[in-house]
């Protein structure tokens, strides 16, 4: 861009020079003459209003891969701030939560499972593109399908935990076993009866998510997209899948 503006400066010069020239000589010169200089200075303006346009564009390019390259940082910046608080070894699941243990240790967990059987754990699913597009631009900002995708995977990391602990019983609990198990007995109401649900120290408990304004900020997408409600009561806000 910077040799478009050199050429424009140096065809100016030659436009004023020639224009000079033509006032100064035009009691000089003969008719022909003069008619030949002044088509040359309206052809070099042309070219200068050409050049000037296209010096234009370059700057409205540069303007705009200016601003493509800040949203690509900022993205970049949102994928990074993900990075560091969503765990990477939260396994993807489709179907209600199953035991991801090896199979050596199945046997040892033949009768924990009889126990939750009959009351296998509800997981959120997953936000499908059609739900993230409908979702409005000022509630979404920049949070991304991915991002929105990875909360609902913590969450259901978050709900899985606590009702594993809820379904065993009290001599199989070490001592901040029982101590959760009591906590989410006394915080169950007679909304949530038979329901499945967890608040913000569950989400800190058993993931690396953040519980801040943008963690609110997504549930409130999910509640958009009907994957759970809120229930409060006695200080406490439930989120109910």
């Amino acid at each position: 861009m910077a040799d478009l503006e050199e050429i424009c400066q140096h065809f100016q010069n030659k436009l004023s020079s020639l224009q000079c020239i033509l006032d100064l000589s035009a009691a000089d010169l003969p008719q022909q003459k003069i008619k030949k200089l002044g088509q040359e200075v309206l052809g070099l303006g042309r070219i200068l209003e050409e050049f000037e346009k296209r010096v234009d564009q370059q700057k409205e390019q540069l303007k705009q891969l200016k601003e493509l390259e800040k949203l690509f940082q900022n993205d970049l910046e949102s994928v990074q701030h993900m990075k560091d608080n969503f765990p990477a070894h939260i396994p993807k699941r489709k179907s209600p939560v199953k035991d991801n243990k090896p199979a050596d240790d199945q046997p040892a967990q033949a009768e924990k499972t009889k126990k939750i059987s009959r009351n296998l754990v509800k997981e959120m699913d997953y936000i499908t593109t059609q739900e993230y597009e409908s979702i409005p631009h000022y509630m979404k900002g920049r949070v991304s399908y991915e991002q929105l995708n990875a909360v609902v995977e913590g969450i259901n990391t978050a709900v899985a935990a606590k009702y594993r602990i809820l379904c065993q019983p009290l001599k199989a609990l070490n001592n901040h076993s029982r101590k959760l198990q009591q906590r989410f007995k006394v915080q169950e109401t007679k909304d949530t009866k038979g329901q499945f649900f967890v608040v913000d120290e569950d989400i800190r408990e058993f993931t690396q998510m953040k519980v801040d304004k943008r963690f609110q900020g997504i549930l409130n997408m999910l509640r958009q997209c009907q994957r759970l409600r809120e229930v409060r009561g006695g200080g406490l806000v439930r989120y109910m899948l």
